[in-house]
């Protein structure tokens, strides 16, 4: 199938279509990851969360075929700031103002305020993959050279992508998270089974203690509720207003989040006589539980452990899934079973007095992450030796 020579920009999902849209995101190779696909993506703008007046102004790439049908797609949009990426380029763009420059607008693919590795370059199945990515990556790049933005970033793309993307040029970096991968498992308890004894036995307290007194249910599909949803909110608002300032989601994107991909979603909550105290966000994909957000409003000694990281392995292993990535950060994630793992990220720079520092400090980062992640498995692994 050939390719049109033109990329056309959407201001709007919307403008694309569902259809269109999910053909180029159910290619085999990467179908089931939820966060780009139509419906979150749409989501996100509808809740007016991902919109142009929060500073995330969607700029969605589409590329037709002959016959006029979307065959590849890239999620992107201008930023008027950094906020809600999870990769961190502040720094960057003090460096550049200070110096005179102008950061801001910025271009960036990603699915939003969700640090979660997926595809930003997405390719109907028909159609030859790297012709779908130069077109896309061309038509990116032409929009920055439009918009006088400063930058291009890719952030959380497949390690294929992030690969292809330095062969073009792009300064590559790599930052870590952590996540728990099912080694076949059978149970928990086969789980706790491969880990140090001191560490089974932390972990079996751990679970005693946040389950004390409580109700824990797994909810999704149709036993999701919109009791349930305000329920949450208020525990999501909760940790928002306490760890950033502004959390980004919306109360409507939960209900369209309900609405639309309730066999997507895996919300365990915890209860206490009769009143929802805690809970936290998964989505599911085809081979991945990946946990989203978490909140209460009852402090519980190590309940935070107990539904974001117990429960989704228990839950995982349940449906056979390969992997449980826990979103950012949190080192204390280790000593649970989710060890170091390589996100990526790849970053366009159009002015060279900023692009040259930014590849010297991305060289020289990736060689110390990957240094203190395998620093990090060995020192810290609650496995047992040989595991």
């Amino acid at each position: 199938m050939t390719l049109k020579p033109a990329v056309r920009v959407a201001r709007r999902i919307a403008e694309v279509g569902r259809e269109p849209w999910d053909a180029c995101a159910d290619n085999p190779a990467y179908a089931g990851n939820p966060f780009v696909r139509y419906d979150f993506l749409d989501a996100v703008e509808q809740a007016n969360c991902a919109v142009e007046r929060t500073g995330w102004g969607p700029q969605h790439l589409v590329v037709d075929d002959e016959e006029g049908r979307a065959a590849a797609v890239m999620p992107l949009y201008l930023k008027s700031h950094s906020q809600g990426e999870y990769i961190f380029d502040h720094a960057w763009a003090d460096a550049y103002e200070r110096a005179g420059g102008r950061y801001y607008p910025k271009l960036l693919s990603a699915a939003p305020f969700t640090p979660a590795t997926g595809p930003r370059l997405l390719v109907r199945p028909d159609i030859d993959p790297e012709e779908g990515y130069r077109y896309l990556l061309g038509g990116a790049l032409a929009l920055c050279e439009r918009y006088e933005a400063s930058s291009l970033h890719v952030n959380f793309p497949t390690e294929p992508e992030w690969r292809w993307m330095g062969e073009q040029g792009f300064a590559l970096r790599e930052g870590q998270q952590y996540h728990w991968e099912n080694r076949g498992y059978g149970s928990f308890d086969e789980f706790l089974a491969a880990l140090s004894s001191g560490r089974r036995k932390t972990i079996r307290r751990e679970r005693r203690e946040a389950q004390d007194g409580l109700e824990i249910r797994c909810l999704t599909g149709s036993e999701l509720t919109e009791a349930h949803w305000d329920a949450f909110f208020r525990f999501y608002m909760d940790t928002g207003s306490r760890k950033w300032g502004r959390p980004y989601l919306t109360r409507p994107f939960f209900s369209l989040l309900g609405e639309r991909m309730a066999d997507r979603v895996l919300l365990v909550m915890a209860r206490r006589d009769g009143r929802w105290i805690a809970g936290a966000l998964n989505l599911i994909g085809d081979d991945c539980l990946y946990g989203r957000n978490w909140g209460c409003v009852e402090d519980v000694p190590f309940l935070h452990f107990e539904l974001c990281y117990y429960q989704a392995i228990e839950w995982a292993i349940g449906r056979g899934l390969a992997r449980v990535e826990a979103g950012a950060q949190g080192q204390h994630k280790i000593a649970r079973g989710y060890l170091p793992r390589p996100v990526y990220s790849a970053h366009y720079i159009a002015d060279p007095a900023l692009r040259e520092p930014v590849e010297r400090f991305v060289e020289r980062e990736r060689a110390g992450v990957e240094a203190d992640m395998e620093w990090l498995a060995e020192e810290y692994s609650p496995f047992r030796k040989g595991e």
